[in-house]
Protein backbone atom coordinates (compact mmCIF):
# COMPACT_ATOMS: atom_id res chain seq x y z
CA UNK A 1 0.00 0.00 0.00
CA UNK A 2 0.66 3.82 0.27
CA UNK A 3 1.54 5.66 3.43
CA UNK A 4 0.98 9.34 3.76
CA UNK A 5 3.47 11.49 2.82
CA UNK A 6 2.90 13.19 5.84
CA UNK A 7 3.21 10.42 8.30
CA UNK A 8 6.47 11.10 9.72
CA UNK A 9 8.05 9.82 12.67
CA UNK A 10 8.35 7.17 15.41
CA UNK A 11 5.71 4.95 16.73
CA UNK A 12 7.14 3.81 20.15
CA UNK A 13 5.81 0.42 21.91
CA UNK A 14 6.03 -1.09 25.08
CA UNK A 15 5.25 -4.85 26.43
CA UNK A 16 6.37 -7.74 28.02
CA UNK A 17 9.07 -9.71 25.53
CA UNK A 18 11.42 -12.35 28.08
CA UNK A 19 9.23 -14.76 30.18
CA UNK A 20 11.76 -17.58 30.65
CA UNK A 21 15.47 -16.66 32.23
CA UNK A 22 17.65 -19.84 32.36
CA UNK A 23 15.61 -22.79 34.41
CA UNK A 24 12.65 -20.10 35.81
CA UNK A 25 9.68 -19.24 34.08
CA UNK A 26 7.87 -16.12 35.31
CA UNK A 27 4.25 -16.85 36.29
CA UNK A 28 2.61 -14.26 34.30
CA UNK A 29 2.26 -12.88 30.98
CA UNK A 30 2.58 -8.78 32.53
CA UNK A 31 5.59 -9.82 34.43
CA UNK A 32 8.12 -10.74 31.55
CA UNK A 33 10.54 -8.43 31.59
CA UNK A 34 10.22 -5.48 28.68
CA UNK A 35 10.58 -5.30 25.72
CA UNK A 36 10.41 -2.03 23.35
CA UNK A 37 9.87 -1.81 19.78
CA UNK A 38 9.71 0.87 17.55
CA UNK A 39 8.47 2.00 13.94
CA UNK A 40 10.29 4.56 12.07
CA UNK A 41 7.98 6.36 8.68
CA UNK A 42 10.48 8.15 6.82
CA UNK A 43 9.96 9.48 3.44
CA UNK A 44 7.16 6.70 2.92
CA UNK A 45 9.38 3.74 4.28
CA UNK A 46 8.86 1.62 7.34
CA UNK A 47 12.10 0.95 10.01
CA UNK A 48 11.38 -1.82 12.35
CA UNK A 49 13.84 -1.99 15.77
CA UNK A 50 13.32 -3.76 18.66
CA UNK A 51 15.74 -4.29 22.07
CA UNK A 52 15.13 -5.27 25.37
CA UNK A 53 14.80 -2.52 28.51
CA UNK A 54 18.33 -2.75 30.11
CA UNK A 55 16.99 -2.02 33.19
CA UNK A 56 18.40 -3.17 36.68
CA UNK A 57 16.07 -6.20 36.96
CA UNK A 58 16.64 -7.55 33.40
CA UNK A 59 20.59 -7.10 34.21
CA UNK A 60 20.16 -8.29 37.65
CA UNK A 61 18.62 -11.92 36.21
CA UNK A 62 20.35 -11.55 33.16
CA UNK A 63 23.84 -11.92 35.10
CA UNK A 64 22.21 -14.54 37.85
CA UNK A 65 20.45 -16.59 34.75
CA UNK A 66 17.39 -16.93 36.55
CA UNK A 67 14.45 -14.70 38.05
CA UNK A 68 16.08 -12.81 40.95
CA UNK A 69 13.91 -9.46 41.36
CA UNK A 70 10.49 -10.43 42.29
CA UNK A 71 7.47 -8.78 39.74
CA UNK A 72 3.95 -8.24 40.55
CA UNK A 73 3.12 -11.96 39.85
CA UNK A 74 6.46 -14.37 40.59
CA UNK A 75 7.77 -13.89 43.72
CA UNK A 76 11.76 -14.60 43.27
CA UNK A 77 13.95 -15.71 46.24
CA UNK A 78 17.89 -15.59 47.12
CA UNK A 79 20.26 -18.25 46.49
CA UNK A 80 19.13 -20.83 49.16
CA UNK A 81 22.77 -21.98 49.53
CA UNK A 82 23.86 -18.50 50.94
CA UNK A 83 23.74 -18.15 55.20
CA UNK A 84 21.02 -17.95 57.28
CA UNK A 85 22.26 -14.37 58.29
CA UNK A 86 21.55 -13.28 54.51
CA UNK A 87 18.67 -14.65 54.20
CA UNK A 88 16.84 -13.51 57.35
CA UNK A 89 17.73 -9.89 55.91
CA UNK A 90 16.61 -10.06 53.02
CA UNK A 91 13.25 -11.22 54.63
CA UNK A 92 13.36 -7.98 56.44
CA UNK A 93 13.83 -5.92 53.69
CA UNK A 94 11.16 -7.26 51.54
CA UNK A 95 8.41 -5.55 54.20
CA UNK A 96 8.66 -2.60 52.14
CA UNK A 97 9.43 -4.32 49.29
CA UNK A 98 12.02 -2.88 46.70
CA UNK A 99 9.79 -2.78 43.65
CA UNK A 100 11.05 -3.56 40.32
CA UNK A 101 12.50 -1.04 37.63
CA UNK A 102 10.98 -3.61 35.00
CA UNK A 103 9.00 -0.79 33.26
CA UNK A 104 6.94 -2.57 30.47
CA UNK A 105 3.50 -1.18 29.85
CA UNK A 106 3.89 2.46 28.59
CA UNK A 107 5.99 5.57 27.10
CA UNK A 108 5.77 8.85 28.77
CA UNK A 109 7.16 12.20 27.34
CA UNK A 110 8.79 14.50 30.10
CA UNK A 111 10.23 17.64 28.45
CA UNK A 112 12.40 16.38 25.45
CA UNK A 113 12.21 13.59 27.00
CA UNK A 114 11.08 9.73 27.13
CA UNK A 115 10.39 7.38 29.59
CA UNK A 116 9.11 3.45 29.49
CA UNK A 117 7.11 3.34 32.45
CA UNK A 118 5.77 0.40 34.53
CA UNK A 119 2.87 0.69 37.98
CA UNK A 120 6.31 0.88 40.67
CA UNK A 121 8.04 4.21 41.78
CA UNK A 122 10.87 3.79 38.99
CA UNK A 123 10.71 4.96 35.55
CA UNK A 124 13.95 4.83 33.21
CA UNK A 125 14.58 6.86 30.45
CA UNK A 126 15.15 5.56 27.25
CA UNK A 127 16.81 6.82 23.27
CA UNK A 128 13.29 6.82 20.82
CA UNK A 129 15.97 6.52 18.39
CA UNK A 130 17.79 3.67 19.20
CA UNK A 131 15.92 1.91 21.93
CA UNK A 132 18.80 2.82 24.06
CA UNK A 133 18.27 2.70 27.79
CA UNK A 134 19.85 5.28 30.05
CA UNK A 135 19.33 6.71 33.39
CA UNK A 136 16.79 5.20 35.94
CA UNK A 137 14.18 7.99 37.73
CA UNK A 138 12.53 7.29 41.08
CA UNK A 139 9.60 8.99 42.04
CA UNK A 140 9.59 8.60 45.34
CA UNK A 141 12.42 11.27 45.35
CA UNK A 142 10.44 13.97 44.58
CA UNK A 143 7.12 12.84 45.64
CA UNK A 144 6.65 10.05 48.51
CA UNK A 145 4.46 7.44 46.15
CA UNK A 146 4.89 3.40 46.17
CA UNK A 147 3.38 2.51 42.75
CA UNK A 148 2.25 5.48 39.94
CA UNK A 149 0.10 4.74 36.57
CA UNK A 150 1.30 4.23 33.44
CA UNK A 151 -1.29 6.20 32.11
CA UNK A 152 -0.37 10.02 33.28
CA UNK A 153 -2.18 13.19 31.28
CA UNK A 154 -0.61 16.08 29.42
CA UNK A 155 -1.68 19.54 29.48
CA UNK A 156 -1.89 22.29 26.44
CA UNK A 157 1.72 23.41 27.95
CA UNK A 158 3.34 19.76 27.83
CA UNK A 159 3.09 19.48 31.50
CA UNK A 160 2.31 15.93 33.15
CA UNK A 161 -0.45 15.31 35.72
CA UNK A 162 0.06 11.82 36.80
CA UNK A 163 -0.83 9.37 40.34
CA UNK A 164 0.12 7.43 42.50
CA UNK A 165 -0.38 5.85 45.99
CA UNK A 166 1.85 6.44 49.23
CA UNK A 167 1.42 3.23 51.54
CA UNK A 168 4.53 4.76 53.39
CA UNK A 169 3.44 7.58 55.92
CA UNK A 170 2.97 6.15 59.11
CA UNK A 171 -0.57 4.58 58.08
CA UNK A 172 -2.21 7.32 56.20
CA UNK A 173 -2.47 5.52 53.33
CA UNK A 174 -3.29 8.12 50.69
CA UNK A 175 -3.24 8.57 46.28
CA UNK A 176 -1.39 11.77 45.38
CA UNK A 177 -1.75 13.56 42.36
CA UNK A 178 1.25 15.40 40.84
CA UNK A 179 2.41 17.77 38.30
CA UNK A 180 5.83 17.16 36.48
CA UNK A 181 6.37 20.93 34.10
CA UNK A 182 7.70 20.37 30.97
CA UNK A 183 10.47 22.80 31.42
CA UNK A 184 12.89 23.58 33.85
CA UNK A 185 13.57 27.72 33.95
CA UNK A 186 16.71 28.95 31.99
CA UNK A 187 19.45 28.87 34.42
CA UNK A 188 18.27 25.66 35.88
CA UNK A 189 18.96 24.11 32.70
CA UNK A 190 20.77 21.55 33.84
CA UNK A 191 18.54 20.06 36.55
CA UNK A 192 15.75 17.37 35.68
CA UNK A 193 11.94 18.61 35.28
CA UNK A 194 11.26 15.98 38.41
CA UNK A 195 13.31 18.53 40.36
CA UNK A 196 10.35 21.02 40.26
CA UNK A 197 7.55 18.04 40.56
CA UNK A 198 4.68 19.41 43.08
CA UNK A 199 1.99 17.65 44.53
CA UNK A 200 -0.99 19.31 43.02
CA UNK A 201 -3.49 17.35 46.21
CA UNK A 202 -3.68 14.07 47.93
CA UNK A 203 -6.94 12.00 48.55
CA UNK A 204 -6.95 10.07 51.82
CA UNK A 205 -7.96 6.40 50.78
CA UNK A 206 -11.21 4.81 52.39
CA UNK A 207 -9.72 2.35 54.09
CA UNK A 208 -5.91 2.68 55.31
CA UNK A 209 -4.83 -0.54 54.78
CA UNK A 210 -6.59 -1.31 51.85
CA UNK A 211 -5.57 1.09 48.95
CA UNK A 212 -8.19 1.31 45.59
CA UNK A 213 -6.09 -0.64 42.42
CA UNK A 214 -5.83 2.17 39.61
CA UNK A 215 -4.20 1.73 36.35
CA UNK A 216 -5.29 5.44 34.81
CA UNK A 217 -7.61 8.54 36.02
CA UNK A 218 -9.54 11.20 34.06
CA UNK A 219 -9.56 14.67 33.61
CA UNK A 220 -11.70 17.58 32.07
CA UNK A 221 -10.97 21.18 31.59
CA UNK A 222 -11.81 22.30 35.38
CA UNK A 223 -11.34 18.80 37.01
CA UNK A 224 -9.62 15.59 37.82
CA UNK A 225 -11.46 11.89 38.13
CA UNK A 226 -10.54 9.56 40.64
CA UNK A 227 -12.42 6.55 40.52
CA UNK A 228 -11.44 4.24 43.72
CA UNK A 229 -12.89 0.99 42.94
CA UNK A 230 -13.46 -1.79 45.19
CA UNK A 231 -10.12 -3.81 43.62
CA UNK A 232 -8.17 -3.62 46.35
CA UNK A 233 -4.56 -4.12 47.38
CA UNK A 234 -3.95 -5.29 51.06
CA UNK A 235 -1.21 -3.71 52.79
CA UNK A 236 -0.25 -6.16 55.37
CA UNK A 237 -0.65 -9.29 53.34
CA UNK A 238 2.00 -7.23 50.91
CA UNK A 239 4.63 -6.76 53.99
CA UNK A 240 4.33 -10.39 54.84
CA UNK A 241 4.18 -11.81 51.13
CA UNK A 242 7.68 -12.55 50.53
CA UNK A 243 7.85 -14.49 54.10
CA UNK A 244 4.81 -16.22 53.36
CA UNK A 245 5.24 -17.51 49.93
CA UNK A 246 3.37 -16.06 48.08
CA UNK A 247 3.02 -12.97 45.07
CA UNK A 248 2.11 -9.43 45.44
CA UNK A 249 -1.02 -10.17 42.96
CA UNK A 250 -2.21 -12.35 45.72
CA UNK A 251 -2.53 -9.58 48.15
CA UNK A 252 -5.13 -8.14 45.54
CA UNK A 253 -8.93 -8.72 46.03
CA UNK A 254 -12.33 -7.23 44.96
CA UNK A 255 -15.23 -6.70 46.77
CA UNK A 256 -18.16 -7.27 44.79
CA UNK A 257 -21.01 -5.90 47.67
CA UNK A 258 -18.62 -3.09 47.98
CA UNK A 259 -19.87 0.58 46.30
CA UNK A 260 -17.16 2.61 43.72
CA UNK A 261 -16.50 5.97 44.55
CA UNK A 262 -15.51 8.98 42.24
CA UNK A 263 -13.40 11.90 43.55
CA UNK A 264 -13.91 15.02 41.51
CA UNK A 265 -11.13 17.31 42.60
CA UNK A 266 -11.13 21.04 41.26
CA UNK A 267 -8.11 21.75 39.15
CA UNK A 268 -7.99 25.61 40.17
CA UNK A 269 -8.80 25.07 44.11
CA UNK A 270 -6.98 21.52 44.47
CA UNK A 271 -9.56 20.96 46.53
CA UNK A 272 -12.59 18.01 46.20
CA UNK A 273 -16.08 18.38 45.29
CA UNK A 274 -18.02 17.89 48.63
CA UNK A 275 -20.72 15.84 47.13
CA UNK A 276 -20.26 11.95 47.71
CA UNK A 277 -20.89 10.45 43.94
CA UNK A 278 -20.83 6.51 43.78
CA UNK A 279 -22.03 3.59 41.64
CA UNK A 280 -22.01 -0.21 42.28
CA UNK A 281 -18.93 -2.34 42.42
CA UNK A 282 -16.67 -2.72 39.17
CA UNK A 283 -13.34 -3.12 38.18
CA UNK A 284 -11.77 -0.90 35.58
CA UNK A 285 -8.30 0.06 34.00
CA UNK A 286 -9.02 2.27 31.51
CA UNK A 287 -10.65 5.77 30.83
CA UNK A 288 -11.37 6.72 27.59
CA UNK A 289 -12.10 10.61 27.82
CA UNK A 290 -13.86 12.89 29.92
CA UNK A 291 -15.40 16.50 29.50
CA UNK A 292 -17.97 19.35 31.02
CA UNK A 293 -21.56 20.01 29.57
CA UNK A 294 -23.72 22.44 31.38
CA UNK A 295 -22.88 21.52 35.31
CA UNK A 296 -22.28 17.80 34.47
CA UNK A 297 -18.95 15.66 33.91
CA UNK A 298 -19.43 13.36 31.64
CA UNK A 299 -16.57 10.75 31.81
CA UNK A 300 -16.45 7.13 29.86
CA UNK A 301 -14.48 4.01 31.10
CA UNK A 302 -14.17 0.65 30.11
CA UNK A 303 -15.24 -1.21 32.79
CA UNK A 304 -15.73 -5.16 34.23
CA UNK A 305 -17.92 -6.75 36.55
CA UNK A 306 -15.05 -8.88 37.96
CA UNK A 307 -11.29 -9.26 38.05
CA UNK A 308 -11.43 -12.10 35.93
CA UNK A 309 -8.92 -10.29 33.54
CA UNK A 310 -6.05 -10.40 35.47
CA UNK A 311 -5.79 -14.23 35.93
CA UNK A 312 -6.86 -15.12 32.32
CA UNK A 313 -2.89 -13.95 32.05
CA UNK A 314 -1.10 -16.37 33.78
CA UNK A 315 1.27 -18.03 31.78
CA UNK A 316 0.10 -21.76 32.49
CA UNK A 317 -3.45 -20.43 31.00
CA UNK A 318 -1.71 -19.43 28.06
CA UNK A 319 -1.16 -22.27 26.18
CA UNK A 320 -2.17 -23.55 22.54
CA UNK A 321 -5.68 -24.01 23.83
CA UNK A 322 -5.97 -20.38 25.10
CA UNK A 323 -8.45 -18.83 22.68
CA UNK A 324 -10.70 -21.75 23.51
CA UNK A 325 -10.14 -22.00 26.91
CA UNK A 326 -10.02 -18.67 28.20
CA UNK A 327 -13.29 -17.15 28.55
CA UNK A 328 -13.91 -13.64 30.35
CA UNK A 329 -16.41 -14.51 33.17
CA UNK A 330 -17.21 -10.72 32.62
CA UNK A 331 -17.03 -9.24 29.36
CA UNK A 332 -16.00 -5.15 29.33
CA UNK A 333 -18.79 -2.83 28.86
CA UNK A 334 -17.81 0.76 27.80
CA UNK A 335 -20.04 3.10 30.37
CA UNK A 336 -20.98 6.34 30.60
CA UNK A 337 -21.21 8.62 33.63
CA UNK A 338 -22.94 11.37 33.55
CA UNK A 339 -22.10 13.39 36.90
CA UNK A 340 -24.49 16.54 38.41
CA UNK A 341 -21.91 18.59 39.60
CA UNK A 342 -24.84 21.64 39.93
CA UNK A 343 -27.92 20.54 41.13
CA UNK A 344 -30.76 21.78 42.80
CA UNK A 345 -29.72 21.25 46.41
CA UNK A 346 -33.37 20.77 47.18
CA UNK A 347 -34.10 18.41 44.87
CA UNK A 348 -36.61 15.56 46.60
CA UNK A 349 -34.74 12.28 47.41
CA UNK A 350 -35.01 9.38 44.04
CA UNK A 351 -35.15 12.14 41.48
CA UNK A 352 -32.74 11.60 38.79
CA UNK A 353 -30.55 14.73 38.67
CA UNK A 354 -29.24 14.21 35.26
CA UNK A 355 -30.27 17.13 32.76
CA UNK A 356 -28.49 16.22 29.85
CA UNK A 357 -30.50 13.90 26.99
CA UNK A 358 -28.92 10.23 28.76
CA UNK A 359 -30.64 6.88 29.87
CA UNK A 360 -27.65 7.53 32.55
CA UNK A 361 -28.78 8.58 35.88
CA UNK A 362 -27.62 10.50 39.32
CA UNK A 363 -30.16 9.68 42.16
CA UNK A 364 -30.05 12.03 45.25
CA UNK A 365 -30.73 9.22 48.20
CA UNK A 366 -31.83 10.45 51.94
CA UNK A 367 -28.09 10.99 53.29
CA UNK A 368 -27.09 13.34 50.58
CA UNK A 369 -25.14 11.09 48.27
CA UNK A 370 -25.97 10.72 44.94
CA UNK A 371 -26.21 7.12 43.05
CA UNK A 372 -24.80 7.30 39.76
CA UNK A 373 -25.77 4.53 37.01
CA UNK A 374 -24.11 4.64 33.12
CA UNK A 375 -25.24 4.42 29.54
CA UNK A 376 -23.87 1.59 28.24
CA UNK A 377 -22.17 2.72 24.78
CA UNK A 378 -20.93 -0.80 23.51
CA UNK A 379 -19.24 -3.60 24.54
CA UNK A 380 -16.37 -5.94 24.14
CA UNK A 381 -13.37 -3.12 23.67
CA UNK A 382 -10.19 -2.73 25.43
CA UNK A 383 -7.18 -0.22 24.82
CA UNK A 384 -8.98 2.45 24.10
CA UNK A 385 -7.24 5.37 22.58
CA UNK A 386 -8.58 8.92 21.28
CA UNK A 387 -7.56 11.96 19.28
CA UNK A 388 -5.62 13.40 22.37
CA UNK A 389 -6.22 16.78 21.31
CA UNK A 390 -9.79 15.93 22.37
CA UNK A 391 -8.25 15.04 25.52
CA UNK A 392 -10.65 16.52 28.17
CA UNK A 393 -13.03 17.88 25.63
CA UNK A 394 -16.46 16.74 24.22
CA UNK A 395 -15.57 14.09 22.13
CA UNK A 396 -17.22 11.55 19.14
CA UNK A 397 -14.28 9.20 18.73
CA UNK A 398 -13.02 5.77 20.27
CA UNK A 399 -10.45 3.96 18.55
CA UNK A 400 -10.12 0.20 20.48
CA UNK A 401 -9.13 -3.53 20.36
CA UNK A 402 -12.55 -5.30 20.13
CA UNK A 403 -12.98 -8.44 22.62
CA UNK A 404 -15.57 -10.70 22.70
CA UNK A 405 -15.64 -13.55 25.81
CA UNK A 406 -11.84 -14.20 24.83
CA UNK A 407 -9.37 -11.41 26.33
CA UNK A 408 -6.88 -11.31 22.95
CA UNK A 409 -8.17 -8.77 20.86
CA UNK A 410 -9.49 -10.46 17.04
CA UNK A 411 -10.17 -6.79 15.68
CA UNK A 412 -9.72 -2.85 15.86
CA UNK A 413 -12.86 -1.02 16.24
CA UNK A 414 -13.60 2.64 15.93
CA UNK A 415 -16.54 3.60 17.91
CA UNK A 416 -18.72 6.65 17.67
CA UNK A 417 -19.78 7.53 21.23
CA UNK A 418 -22.65 9.65 20.00
CA UNK A 419 -24.25 7.34 17.58
CA UNK A 420 -22.92 4.06 18.81
CA UNK A 421 -22.08 3.28 15.48
CA UNK A 422 -19.11 1.12 14.81
CA UNK A 423 -16.59 0.56 12.25
CA UNK A 424 -13.98 -3.00 12.36
CA UNK A 425 -10.94 -4.17 11.02
CA UNK A 426 -10.49 -7.61 11.41
CA UNK A 427 -9.26 -10.88 8.99
CA UNK A 428 -8.61 -14.53 10.14
CA UNK A 429 -5.73 -15.69 12.89
CA UNK A 430 -4.81 -11.75 13.32
CA UNK A 431 -4.50 -10.48 16.73
CA UNK A 432 -4.08 -6.71 16.54
CA UNK A 433 -2.75 -4.55 20.00
CA UNK A 434 -3.73 -1.10 21.01
CA UNK A 435 -4.66 1.04 18.24
CA UNK A 436 -2.77 4.41 18.08
CA UNK A 437 -4.83 7.63 16.51
CA UNK A 438 -2.28 9.91 14.66
CA UNK A 439 -3.79 13.34 13.58
CA UNK A 440 -3.20 14.83 10.19
CA UNK A 441 -0.97 17.58 10.09
CA UNK A 442 -3.38 20.88 10.41
CA UNK A 443 -6.26 18.24 10.36
CA UNK A 444 -9.82 19.76 11.00
CA UNK A 445 -12.31 17.18 12.08
CA UNK A 446 -11.37 14.32 14.65
CA UNK A 447 -11.32 11.65 12.64
CA UNK A 448 -9.15 13.34 10.52
CA UNK A 449 -5.84 11.03 10.54
CA UNK A 450 -4.84 7.19 10.26
CA UNK A 451 -4.78 4.36 12.59
CA UNK A 452 -1.57 2.30 13.45
CA UNK A 453 -1.64 -0.98 15.25
CA UNK A 454 0.79 -4.10 15.23
CA UNK A 455 -0.66 -6.96 14.31
CA UNK A 456 1.17 -10.64 15.33
CA UNK A 457 -0.35 -13.47 13.31
CA UNK A 458 -1.87 -16.78 15.55
CA UNK A 459 0.30 -19.09 13.46
CA UNK A 460 4.07 -18.59 14.43
CA UNK A 461 5.15 -19.21 10.25
CA UNK A 462 3.04 -16.09 9.29
CA UNK A 463 4.99 -12.84 9.63
CA UNK A 464 3.60 -10.33 12.08
CA UNK A 465 2.57 -6.91 10.03
CA UNK A 466 2.20 -2.93 11.29
CA UNK A 467 -1.28 -1.76 9.87
CA UNK A 468 -1.95 1.75 8.74
CA UNK A 469 -5.30 2.33 8.48
CA UNK A 470 -7.46 5.71 7.47
CA UNK A 471 -9.30 6.62 10.32
CA UNK A 472 -12.42 8.21 8.77
CA UNK A 473 -13.39 5.12 6.44
CA UNK A 474 -11.08 2.33 7.96
CA UNK A 475 -10.01 1.05 5.18
CA UNK A 476 -6.85 -0.16 4.92
CA UNK A 477 -3.80 2.32 3.45
CA UNK A 478 -0.72 0.33 3.87
CA UNK A 479 1.03 -2.96 5.70
CA UNK A 480 4.54 -3.41 6.66
CA UNK A 481 5.52 -6.73 6.85
CA UNK A 482 8.57 -7.81 9.93
CA UNK A 483 10.08 -10.73 8.84
CA UNK A 484 10.93 -11.14 12.58
CA UNK A 485 8.55 -12.67 16.05
CA UNK A 486 7.05 -9.71 17.12
CA UNK A 487 5.77 -9.94 20.71
CA UNK A 488 2.14 -8.51 21.47
CA UNK A 489 2.63 -5.31 23.44
CA UNK A 490 0.61 -3.22 25.98
CA UNK A 491 0.49 0.91 25.00
CA UNK A 492 2.85 3.47 23.50
CA UNK A 493 2.74 6.64 21.51
CA UNK A 494 3.40 8.22 18.00
CA UNK A 495 6.27 10.61 18.20
CA UNK A 496 5.94 13.30 15.05
CA UNK A 497 9.21 13.74 13.68
CA UNK A 498 9.31 17.59 15.28
CA UNK A 499 9.13 16.14 18.57
CA UNK A 500 12.27 14.26 18.75
CA UNK A 501 15.94 16.25 19.40
CA UNK A 502 17.88 15.36 16.53
CA UNK A 503 20.97 12.72 16.43
CA UNK A 504 23.52 15.02 17.24
CA UNK A 505 21.98 16.84 20.02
Amino acid sequence: GQLPTWLQGILLRNGPGMHTIGDSKYNHWFDGLALLHSFTFKNGEVYYRSKYLRSDTYNCNIEANRIVVSEFGTMAYPDPCKNIFAKAFSYLSHTIPEFTDNCLINIMKAGDDFYATGETNFIRKINPQTLDTLEKVDYNKYVAVNLATSHPHYDSAGNILNMGTSIVDKGKTKYLLFKIPSSVPEQEKKKSCFKHLEVVCSIPSRSLLHPSYYHSFGITENYIIFVEQPFRLDILKMATAYMRGVTWASCLAFDKDDKTWFHFIDRRTKKEVSTKFYTDAMVFFHHINAYEEDGHIIFDIVAYTDNSLYDMFYLKNLNKDFEKNAKLTSIPTCRRFVVPLQYDKDAVVDSNLVKLPSTATAVKEKDGNIYCQPEILCEGIELPRINYDYNGKKYKYVFATQVQWCPVPTKIAKLNTQTKEMLQWGQDDCWPSEPVFVPRPDAKEEDDGVVLTCVVKTDPKDPPFLLVLDAKTFTELGRAIVNVEMHMDLHGMFIPQQDMKTETE
